[in-house]
């Protein structure tokens, strides 16, 4: 298990018995996610996986919001960093090498997480906003503090969502269409609603619900965990899924590469302003 002073933008934590707590910690920046946290994110799953101690992982974050999405001021390299689902490329001309690298660290990261062999539960304050719901949708359950809220405003960027697509999975088609279209946040109480979210409790009971749930399910059998969730993670899969997220995520690099060539960059950089506007409204 790594020693948790390796980490520097989560914490890991045994707040209960067979219970591994995984925490988003970049405060400051409404845990936006760069390249680092995405890795030591991932290490610290693996680490909980690898734990025969642990029957259940809970993912949180610390401060006021969950995740204000992808952190755009993020410089660091991929050769910084250990790739684990996609074998290199990342420095290829025109639009393949960006191509490859969010294969890597969107879309990869977000289906290994879907299929870890434990449940999981993600604990959800505040705002999550486009890139945050990458650190969301892959969990197994969805608890929310009664202030949480979600977004997704990319297409205001001139593409088609965040790069794990599963919008109309969490959401229902008009819905997620509407999020898209729009932009506007949904509250915590309509996510629910929609069946994305399990329960919203009072933000000062976040943490105490969740680990109570977390507590009853780490009750049960590993192995019986590990098969009901395979069981209905098969079943999303004998739907098209995953083929779903794969050509929503072609479609991502079609806008990318139209970006490119009509503004000289991967977004339409009148975007940012309408986001702007929309947080102000907010």
């Amino acid at each position: 298990m790594a020693d948790a002073t390796t980490y520097e933008t989560i914490l890991w934590d045994s707040p209960r018995d067979a219970v591994r707590r995984v925490t988003l910690n970049r405060p400051e920046q409404a845990n936006a996610q760069n390249r680092q946290m995405l890795y030591e994110l991932n290490a610290a799953l693996d680490a909980a996986v690898a734990d025969p101690a642990c029957r259940v992982i809970v993912v949180a974050a610390a401060g006021k919001h969950f995740s204000s999405g992808h952190d755009l001021r993020d410089r660091s390299k991929m050769t910084d960093f250990d790739q684990v689902t996609v074998m290199g490329g990342f420095e290829q001309p025109g639009e393949a090498g960006p191509m490859a690298v969010e294969e890597e660290i969107y879309l990869g990261l977000c289906w290994r997480w879907r299929n870890l062999p434990k449940p999981t539960i993600v604990a959800v304050q505040g705002k999550v906003i486009a890139g945050g719901c990458m650190l969301v949708w892959p969990f197994d359950l969805v608890v929310c503090a009664d202030d949480a809220s979600f977004s997704d405003p990319v297409v205001a960027f001139g593409v088609n969502g965040v790069e794990y697509f599963a919008h109309a999975y969490e959401l229902g088609p008009r819905k997620a269409k509407e999020m898209l279209f729009t932009g506007e946040a949904l509250s915590a109480e309509e996510c629910r609603a929609l069946g994305m979210v399990n329960h919203v409790v009072p933000r000062d009971e976040l943490e105490s619900f969740t680990l109570d749930l977390a507590s009853r399910i780490a009750e049960r059998p590993a192995f019986g965990l590990k098969l009901a969730k395979m069981s209905v993670n098969q079943s999303q899969e004998a739907q098209g899924f995953y083929n779903a997220l794969q050509a929503a995520f072609s479609l991502q690099h079609v806008g990318h590469a139209h970006n490119q060539i009509v503004h000289g960059m991967m977004a339409d950089p009148s975007g940012a302003e309408i986001i702007r506007n929309l947080g102000r409204k907010g």
